[in-house]
């Protein structure tokens, strides 16, 4: 979906301190978009706030994180503001349209 847009999704991206972003997506090397998969719902604040983490600390502007939970990580919501990372929390359901969607407008 991505090179359809012109744009480079990378599973697994290696961050420059060594962590992995569960999927990039990149326009000619600029950062856009982090996306990040969470099915742990016993450890959820505690993994969202390791994803704002990865994403601030590796230079993207914006996190996408993808559960089948309905729950809030709390306060790391309010630190993903305080670091300028834009944080957004989707269902899987119809994922697809809506980041359909974004990506055209990146």
């Amino acid at each position: 979906m991505a090179g359809e847009l012109g744009l480079k999704a990378v599973p697994e991206y290696r961050t420059p301190d060594g962590t992995r972003i569960d999927v990039a997506i990149l326009n000619d090397g600029q950062k856009l978009l982090a996306i990040e998969l969470e099915a742990s719902f016993k450890w959820f604040p505690q993994r969202v706030l390791y994803d704002v983490v990865k994403a601030h600390r590796a230079g993207f502007p914006e996190l996408w994180v993808i559960t089948p939970f309905r729950t809030s990580p709390g306060w790391v919501e309010g630190y993903a503001k305080e670091v300028g990372l834009k944080l957004e929390i989707k269902s899987d359901k119809s994922l697809i349209d809506k980041l359909r969607a974004r990506l055209a407008r990146l």
